[in-house]
Order: C-alpha cells, then structure tokens, then sequence
C-alpha cells in the first residue's frame, strides 16, 4: 500500500511541475495532462522493471552505456562530414538512440551469462539461485511424451527452445509428406501445450552457431553455452552429448526405468504373436511394449500361454524378456481341459400298484417261449 501512495504521489509532482513550469509552451492544463501521462509511463517502467533478474539489469545497464560511448564516437564523424545543421542534428539524434536501444537489449539477454557469485559480497547469494536450463531436441518435442512429464510436475526450471530446432520443426511441418507433415504440426502442438504449464518457463533464444552446420551439434554448443542439459531421445545425440560432458536427459531411458522389475524364475501369462528368429521360438509383448522371447512357443502362436523367465537383457535401446515354455506342463494341461466330463443320471424308483404288478407278471408267464 506504501508503494502505491509513493507512486500516486510521484504522478501528481510530475504533473503540478509541468503545470507550473509549462515546458511544452501548451496550456497550464494540457500541460499538467501530459506531465501526468508522462508520471505514469514512467511508473509502469519501474514496475516492470521490478521483474526483471540482477543480472539483466547489470547487462543492460552495461550495454546501453558501451551503446552511448559508441554513439558519441559516430557522432563526432557525422559533425565533420556533414555541412547541413538540422540533418546533421537528426542523425546525431537517431545514432545515440539507436545504439542505445542496442546496447539495453544486447546486454539484457547477455545478462544472465554474468557470475555474479565471483564478485562476493552481495552478489554471493546469487551461486544458490542459479538457473537450471534444459534445452529440447526436435526429436523430443515430436515424440509428445515431453509433455505428459511436465504435466505431472516432475520437470522443472527453465525450458530452452532453440531458434534453430523451430525451424526444422517447422520445415517437417511444410513438408510434401503427408506423415512428416503430422508430425510436424504434433511437434508445434506439444510446445503450445508445454506454455501451458504453469510450474515451467519456457524461453526461445536467437543464439545460433553458422559455422556449425549440423543440428545435433549446434544443440551441444548451446548446451555449453548456458550450461544446461539436453532433453533428448535420440541415441546418437545421447552419445555425442556425453563424450563432450554435457548432461543428457533421456526420455527413453527414463521410460525404462519405469517399467516393472521381472525377476528370473517368475511366472507371467503372455500372448505369443509372432515367430522368433531362432528356431521353435515364439514373440510376445507387454502392455508397455517390452519384447519376450518365448522358447518352445513356435507352435502357440495366437495363444495365450504361461511361461517361466530365464534371463532379462537391459540395453540403452530398451529391456528385453527371455522366457520358455514347459511344453509338457502346456499339454497336461490341455488334456485336462480336453477329457469330458459324464456327469451321472440318478435312478427315480416308479412305484407301480400291486394289482398292476401282478397282471403283468401273470401276462409273462403264459408268454411262449421263442
């Protein structure tokens, strides 16, 4: 509440001045109407100033200063090559401006290069506040699941989105191909989805590397630039990455990681789908997609069976599940489920009256014998 009463007030100084002093040569009140206008823009400066990093204030202070000095030195050939006075105002004018507009916003993006922590004193706090960058590939924002992890609030800091990765995006998104075209417009779809997130910062930088004509190291470059990390499922890039010691978030290794732990010995039931390449061999998946080998399982392809783990593999690529199939177990089964099954009639007793019984017993004995 102090600080609005502070600001209100700074308003009205600015516009009694302008009403006393008139410094436009106007009217007391259109002067006071512009003093006032003029308050309030500087008012909303500062308080969009106030969200703005110690750093990129240091840089855009730096900047526009290195901006002026340049200024008054082109100012001074423009004052001995010139004859005309008001051209020769103008450009002095435009130059300063110009320059000085340049040199604000160059060192305000540059800022937050600066390591404040090494001067001390009270910039020391600045080592524990540092930023956590995490620039994404091409790949991984095609991919999609990027997205449903930030959702869940597992990834934080801020998200680097280069100027170069948009537009390869965009070129997959122009493409003839009517699949290259999808997924292209999907890539584009899951970065509006990432800007709204609302624990994530995304920001797209213009730093571009021309002498580097590959993507993949242009990624690399950036990632020692900001000493940040790269999202990626891409196992070339991962690679790469890693021999020149930069951090790589893998999407598929984390989705590996998830995946449930099988332990050799354990029982599971899967549904062989197709023929393996080794002989009797049969393939099956799992709902997340991992591949099981099945020995003896050739034969059972379009059943559902039961097998025993062997062995499991865990490569970089993704986790594999070596079973077998106890074919005799398999068919003592079957042929349990095969016998039939006679379930037994009960014998109803039918009472027949004395009188009956005896005629029918006297009616077999005059019977003759065949």
């Amino acid at each position: 509440m102090d600080l609005v009463l502070v600001r209100i007030l700074f308003v009205l100084i600015v516009s009694i001045t302008c009403y006393l002093i008139e410094p436009f040569g106007l009217a007391s009140k259109l002067d006071a109407s512009i003093g006032a206008g003029i308050g309030l823009a500087i008012v909303l400066f500062e308080w969009r100033l106030r969200r703005v990093s110690l750093k990129r204030l240091i840089g855009a202070a730096i900047g526009s200063v290195l901006g002026i000095f340049g200024a008054y030195l082109f100012a001074l050939v423009i004052r001995n090559s010139l004859d005309a006075p008001h051209l020769r105002s103008f450009l002095q004018i435009l130059v300063m401006l110009l320059m000085a507009y340049v040199g604000l916003i160059v060192g305000a993006n540059k800022g937050d290069l600066l390591n404040l922590s090494a001067l001390g004193g009270i910039f020391g706090g600045e080592k524990q506040s540092k930023k956590s960058y995490k620039i994404l590939d091409t790949s991984v924002i095609i991919d999609g699941r990027i997205a449903d992890i930030a959702e869940t609030g597992f990834l934080d800091g801020i998200i680097v989105i280069p100027q170069f990765v948009l537009r390869e995006l965009q070129l997959v998104a122009d493409s003839a191909d009517s699949l290259k075209r999808n997924r292209g417009r999907r890539g584009l779809d899951i970065l509006q989805r990432l800007q709204k997130v609302a624990t994530l910062q995304i920001q797209i930088v213009e730093d571009d590397f021309p002498a580097v004509r590959e993507v993949d190291l242009k990624l690399i470059e950036l990632a020692k630039l900001y000493e940040g990390k790269i999202i990626t499922n891409d196992f070339n890039l991962n690679k790469v990455a890693q021999l020149q010691g930069v951090a790589v978030l893998n999407i598929n290794e984390l989705a590996n990681s998830l995946k449930p732990i099988v332990l050799p010995g354990e029982g599971m039931k899967v549904f062989v789908l197709k023929e393996g390449k080794e002989y009797n061999q049969g393939v099956a998946y799992l709902d997340d997609g991992t591949m099981v080998v099945v020995d003896n399982a050739r034969k059972m392809i379009g059943k559902t069976i039961d097998i025993s783990v062997t062995s499991v593999l865990q490569t970089t690529a993704g986790k594999m599940i070596f079973g077998k199939w106890d074919e005799r177990a398999g068919s003592r089964t079957e042929s349990r489920s095969a016998i039939p099954v006679v379930q037994a009639v009960p014998v109803v007793p039918v009472q027949v009256p004395n009188g009956e019984l005896k005629k029918s017993q006297a009616a077999m004995a005059e019977r003759p014998a065949e």
